[in-house]
């Protein structure tokens, strides 16, 4: 069966190609090595649990005065009781950026769309969506032209257009981030084509591999 990785990249294939050619459409790919430190995830007492990552789409209107997204994240735990342990809580998620944002470089919050600060007020268009089985959920929201944290998001275009920009969850044990993921545009249609062939492949061999060992079994 395709793990959540794969079934990740074909929404955000449906996604981007919905949208249309023409449309200015970025995406972010979370992870925790991204993070400044790279974060490594633990259990309060100190054991290894599953690392999180998850994936985000931005699309800019054709005014640019207004920019919706959508993230997905994997073991994060987006109520505090799906999972036991207090380490992986969600406790705020923001936009960062800067003129210049590099790995090792942790760029201000500019729109805060969980917690604090929280600037999705004009109006507040957040949809939180805890997953009901597994660890994390969905999250949208709307970057209109009033909001900002001490910023707007036109003055936040150029840092944001020129990959100087990146999405964050912050959780109990990382509260600087234990995802983060670089706000950047989307590969062009055909290579996100390709990609999406990629991962109905990985889908078929899984299929073919399960029916082959059923087979085998005499199912």
């Amino acid at each position: 069966m395709p793990g959540p990785r794969t079934v990740l990249l074909a929404i955000v294939l449906v996604l981007v190609l919905a949208s249309g050619a023409d449309a200015l459409v970025l995406f972010a790919n979370l992870t925790n090595a991204q993070e400044n430190p790279p974060a490594v995830p633990t259990l309060s007492t100190g054991g290894p649990r599953p690392a999180s990552f998850g994936s985000a789409i931005f699309d800019l209107n054709d005014a640019r005065t207004a920019m919706t997204f959508s993230a997905t994240v994997f073991n994060i735990d987006f109520t505090g009781t799906q999972t036991s342990d207090p380490n992986d809580n969600l406790t705020v998620a923001h936009i960062h950026a800067a003129p210049v944002v590099t790995p090792t470089f942790n760029a201000p919050v500019v729109w805060g769309f969980f917690g604090t600060p929280f600037n999705d007020t004009t109006p507040n268009d957040v949809v939180f969506t805890p997953f009901t089985t597994g660890v994390g959920g969905t999250i949208s929201g709307k970057w209109d032209a009033p909001e900002g944290n001490g910023t707007t998001l036109a003055a936040q275009l150029p840092n944001i257009l020129s990959g100087n920009s990146y999405i964050n969850f912050h959780t109990n044990q990382f509260p600087t981030g234990e995802i983060r993921g670089a706000i950047v545009p989307t590969p062009e249609p055909g290579t996100m084509l390709l990609l999406g062939m990629g991962a109905a492949g990985v889908v078929g061999r899984c299929w073919r591999r399960s029916r082959r060992t059923a087979v085998a079994l005499g199912a």
